[in-house]
């Protein structure tokens, strides 16, 4: 699950974590007393930034939802010293268009802004806090080339990328923040500032069960003050049940409306740009099935796997769903039958296709437990479902519907 930047502050600052400070809004109404708010702790610099789930966006463009051709504004966010400025700027940026190139050109609406203080800073860095599965262990990564994408720097200059690997029988240790501190040149109050920041920051990390803490940029301040300049989130969907309060975090807005609805059945489901819509058991089966689509010269319209231990209505379920993606043209049905019986698999596609009028080609491939009882069924069923016996077939049948 992903979270906007200012959730991920408030989980940071109950962790004691130096953060660029803000009141996030959602309507105009509320400006006035976000500015009042940081205008009495003193501060006279103001940042507007738009809260959407995808980076890039002081570098987006946000753009009428009616009239996507009409440019509102560069940048989804804004430094300004004017009270008045800030305004103008929120206004144009809430609930607009924002264009990134994280969000496609589909782009995402601004419906939430963090409006937050102004820092003066001397350098920016980069943090972040990931699982490293290769070696089941965190990593932490950070750079000098602050404020700019990771991903960049790791194609054009990887050796600007340090990493440290914590054990985790042990957890982070002091001198591991310290050889990090060295790697960026750190020295003096920033040296010293630095440790018990990244030991909080991976705390938060850790207690929290994220996937992935990125601080980027992370800042060195002109009194020498380590702080985290933006904050981005992720968290293990299988850990959520041990933290209610950041499951409250999470924004239907920011989500696919199939993807929610799949959720609701604890379904694995993610929508993709083609036409031929997959249902699959196993995460890696659905991935290969996937690829096999592409060879054939198809485009699979989403990832979905229903399961281990699928019921039939969690298979019709996961039917209906596919089918309510209009760019859907046909149906790819793969399943190894291992725990999850193929005839419960078969049972759940012929209900769901009773109960939706299936107007597009459907495609079977059914192996191992209880796979002869399927094609029974999938032959008295009365409906037209083409069976393949290899997954090379039923690709190739697929994709030729569609052609």
């Amino acid at each position: 699950m992903k979270i906007h930047e200012y959730q991920a502050k408030e989980l940071l600052k109950k962790y004691d974590v130096a953060i660029q400070d803000g009141y996030a809004i959602n309507d105009m109404s509320d400006f006035d007393a976000a500015i009042s708010k940081l205008q009495s702790r003193g501060i006279n610099q103001f940042v507007v930034k738009s809260q959407i789930h995808a980076g890039g966006r002081g570098k987006g463009k946000l753009f009428n939802p009616e009239n996507r051709e009409e440019l509102i504004l560069e940048g989804g966010v804004k430094f300004t010293t004017s009270v008045e400025k800030a305004k103008d700027l929120a206004s144009k940026m809430l609930g607009n268009l924002l264009v990134t190139h994280q969000t496609g050109s589909e782009g995402k609406i601004v419906k939430t802004l963090f409006i937050t203080e102004g820092l003066d800073y001397k350098k920016e860095l980069y943090l972040g806090i990931l699982l490293d599965r290769s070696v089941s262990k965190n990593v932490i990564m950070a750079s000098t080339e602050g404020g700019v994408e990771i991903e960049k720097v790791a194609e054009e200059t990887p050796e600007k990328i340090l990493k440290v690997w914590i054990d985790p029988s042990i957890g982070i240790q002091s001198f591991q923040a310290r050889e990090l501190a060295f790697g960026l040149g750190l020295s003096g109050a920033a040296f010293k500032n630095f440790i018990p920041f990244l030991l909080k920051l991976y705390k938060a990390y850790e207690e929290t069960d994220a996937s992935l803490l990125e601080i980027n940029p992370l800042i060195i301040t002109n009194d020498d003050r380590i702080v985290a300049l933006d904050a981005k989130m992720n968290f293990d969907d299988n850990a959520l049940y041990r933290h209610p309060e950041i499951a409250a975090y999470r924004d239907l807005n920011e989500e696919a409306p199939l993807e929610i609805e799949a959720s609701k059945y604890n379904l694995n489901y993610i929508k993709l740009d083609g036409n031929v819509g997959c249902m699959v058991n196993g995460a890696g089966l659905a991935m290969a099935t996937m690829d096999i689509i592409k060879l054939a010269g198809g485009e699979p319209a989403n990832f979905l796997d229903v399961g281990g231990g699928s019921s039939a209505e969690t298979v019709e379920n996961g039917f209906k769903i596919i089918l309510s993606d209009p760019n859907v043209k046909a149906i790819l049905v793969n399943i190894f039958g291992g725990i999850v019986r193929c005839d419960r698999v078969a049972q759940g596609v012929i209900e769901a296709s009773k109960k939706i009028n299936v107007a597009i080609p459907v495609v079977v491939r059914l192996e191992g437990t209880n796979a002869k009882e399927a094609a029974e069924l999938l032959d008295k069923s009365g409906l037209n479902f083409l069976v393949a016996k290899s997954l090379k077939e039923a690709a190739e049948k697929v994709t030729l519907t569609i052609h």
